[in-house]
């Protein structure tokens, strides 16, 4: 050991300076160690058999706050080792000395030193012995601040619980931001988004909605599992207030930056104050007696949608005081809000475009002939709440010559395109069948070549079928062709159901030179009391069921209201469709009298 206390040919195996002839005299020489022991990041120390000091290096002197001068000789133990009170600990307490005079590998943390300037320090060490002949000439101890090791891990723990939450956070957002895009339904996106937040962000949460006819609605309360229902509160329609009325929903149904309220007496007295100021406002009223029944401790309301189109408010409640909302919480929300605003403001869109298509498409759906004995029904049934109004359509009209035209026909598409499309196409077909006395292919063929011309329908199928025959006395024959549409179902009086599968042609829209041909035409003989049931595919097509299983069970179901008055059996048939279906439906049923 040197002078100036650092560890002098500290060589492995043993060995001393020129021996190893197989290493690098530069690895194994003492300058090299020297080098390895003062670089070292972590504190060294080597005291003798009787505990004190032969060296420290310089990262220790920095631990310690002292230098290897005023260190060299000291007894450690007395020099550094203290109690949590600082004061001095008893020797045989000492786990250094014990392994001192044991003579055996150890290791402690919590231990205190005592730095220079009179700081204690909680150290983590390690000591192994230095043997020399079997004897132990001292021992190396090595340590650190437990103290900074500490408060990095608490950092460190900080840092990832923070991108916990963060993520957390995220993953909520795009989850709801997921939910919501599944459902062009305002009423069941506020009761998707109410099910994601409570419990996982509040206790209770409300959505109040501006409606068109300038009233606020609150559409939506949900609290606790198992909650009492009449703690949500009333739901009537509400007058809009005015700007004056400065309650948290009012204030952000105006344009006002979100709310965060913390401090329920103050804001008892606050909104007290205001509602005395604006006697008119039901809505701070009922949104002040909300909170106050629910025991709401802390309450965040956001707009719903941005600055410039603010469709309503939404509003979350926590009710215990331990875990009250903060700023981060009201970035969230806000985000949400202005996320679900979105969904509302398209979802009511949508619903005056369907309602738009749906009343266009029932007015262009003709009143239906009743000639002599012949009995027609018809049912047209929008796709359900949240799916889009397709071009399904049906049609009968007695052409110029007395033969009755049957057509059923589904534009590709569903939309109010689409619909739009129907009612070119339901023209067009009636101008063209009406004086034409030729074979039902040929007028489909003639309105495939019109239908690029002189409409916007991209694609089409379409049943056009001819009864031939008096309409008191028969005998019927039906001539049809099928434009790539499901085939008709014939029910007779003996109890037959079978599907008319002859007449199949391609699409309306396919590209000319596909199909190789003109158009066929089927005939088939009609018995007395038959029943005949054209049907777009929205009455066969249930998502996760096949086409084959649809048909069976509509012939399934036919065959049963057979004998049922025509009306009953379309209104049963429509009944009986399994839920699922995202489709609308066109139905359109004949029955031949009698003899």
């Amino acid at each position: 050991m040197t002078e100036d206390g650092v560890v002098e040919d500290v060589v492995p195996g043993g060995q001393g300076p020129g021996q190893g002839q197989g290493r690098s005299r530069h690895a194994a020489g003492p300058e090299f160690w020297r080098q390895v022991v003062e670089q070292l990041s972590t504190a060294l120390m080597v005291v003798d058999p009787a505990g004190r000091v032969l060296a420290v290096n310089p990262a220790a002197e920095r631990l310690l706050g002292r230098d290897a001068a005023s260190v060299r000789g000291q007894d450690a133990h007395e020099l550094l080792h203290r109690e949590a009170d600082g004061g001095t600990l008893l020797r045989e307490q000492c786990p250094l000395l014990r392994a001192l005079a044991e003579g055996v590998p150890s290791r402690g943390e919590g231990d205190r030193y005592r730095r220079g300037d009179g700081r204690l320090i909680s150290i983590s060490w390690s000591v192994s012995p230095l043997t020399e002949g079997g004897a132990v000439q001292g021992m190396a101890l090595l340590f650190g601040d437990v103290t900074g090791e500490r408060s990095a891990r608490r950092a460190r723990a900080a840092y990832t619980s923070a991108l916990e939450d963060l993520n957390e956070r995220l993953t909520l957002v795009a989850e709801i931001t997921d939910v919501l895009g599944q459902t062009l339904e305002t009423d069941e996106a506020l009761a998707r988004l109410c099910r994601l937040l409570v419990p996982r962000l509040a206790d209770w949460a409300a959505v109040d909605l501006r409606t068109g006819s300038g009233e606020v609605h609150r559409v939506a309360v949900t609290g606790p599992v198992g909650r009492d229902a009449g703690l949500e509160g009333g739901r009537e329609r509400l007058p809009e207030p005015g700007e004056a009325d400065r309650s948290p929903p009012v204030r952000v149904l105006h344009g006002g930056d979100p709310v965060l309220q913390n401090e329920r007496d103050e804001q008892d007295e606050q909104d007290e104050a205001e509602t005395a100021a604006a006697p008119g406002s039901p809505l701070a009223v009922l949104h002040r007696d909300f909170l106050r029944t629910v025991r709401a401790t802390s309450a965040l309301t956001v707009p719903l949608g941005a600055r410039q189109q603010i469709t309503g408010a939404l509003t979350l409640v926590r009710t215990d005081p331990a875990h009250p909302f903060d700023a981060e919480n009201l970035e969230v929300v806000s985000d949400i809000g202005r996320r679900v605003g979105l969904v509302i403001d398209n979802a009511r869109r949508f619903g005056r475009q369907r309602a738009v298509a749906e009343a266009m498409q029932r007015n262009l759906l003709a009143p239906l002939p009743q000639p002599g004995r012949l009995r027609l029904a018809a049912r047209y049934q929008p796709a359900p709440a949240g799916s889009q109004v397709g071009g399904d359509w049906y049609d009968a009209f007695e052409r110029k010559d007395g033969t009755l035209a049957l057509v059923i026909g589904d534009v590709v598409g569903h939309d109010l395109t689409a619909a739009a499309g129907m009612a070119q196409l339901h023209g067009i077909l009636r101008s063209l069948a009406w004086d034409h006395s030729g074979r039902p292919g040929a007028v489909v063929d003639r309105l495939d070549d019109a239908m690029p011309a002189i409409t916007t329908v991209p694609m089409a199928t379409l049943v056009l079928a001819l009864l031939e025959g008096s309409p008191h006395t028969g005998p019927w024959t039906l001539r049809w062709t099928s434009a790539g549409h499901p085939p008709p179902l014939l029910l007779t009086r003996d109890g037959q159901a079978r599907y008319l599968e002859a007449g199949q042609g391609l699409l309306l829209g396919v590209p000319p030179g596909t199909g190789g041909g003109s158009r066929p035409t089927a005939t088939e003989p009609l018995p007395p009391g038959s029943t005949l049931i054209l049907y777009t595919d929205g009455l066969i097509e249930i998502p996760g069921s096949d086409l084959d299983t649809g048909l069976a069970r509509l012939r399934r179901h036919a065959l049963a209201l057979a004998d049922a008055p025509l009306d009953t059996l379309c209104d049963h048939l429509l009944a009986r469709m399994p839920p699922g279906s995202t489709d609308d439906v066109a139905l359109l049923a004949l029955r031949l009298p009698t003899p």
